[in-house]
């Protein structure tokens, strides 16, 4: 059975305005089995919640490190959790 996982990401840099939003939730379509958001936060960052199997998580958050996204990734917080749920696919907000 798959491990599954919550993982919120803040992702700090050039990230809004450039498609990041938009990159992030193709990328967690594309890993597959994810629900959640991306979200652009007041203070310039964006944050990432992503649930589903703990192995996609990571694949997400490796993304988000790669250097291969829109914009400037200066750095990456996350926290791991379990799922609470709640989410029917991965949106953009």
């Amino acid at each position: 059975m798959t491990d599954a996982a919550r993982l919120t990401a803040w992702v700090r840099g050039r990230v809004q305005g450039v498609g990041f939003r938009w990159f992030t939730r193709a990328n967690a379509l594309e890993i597959g089995g994810l629900t959640g958001f991306a979200v652009n936060l007041e203070d310039g960052r964006v944050q990432v919640v992503a649930e589903g199997p703990r192995e996609n998580c990571h694949r997400l958050l490796e993304w988000l490190r790669s250097g291969d996204t829109p914009g400037r990734v200066d750095g990456v917080t996350e926290i791991w959790d379990t799922p609470r749920g709640g989410y029917e696919d991965f949106a953009i907000r």
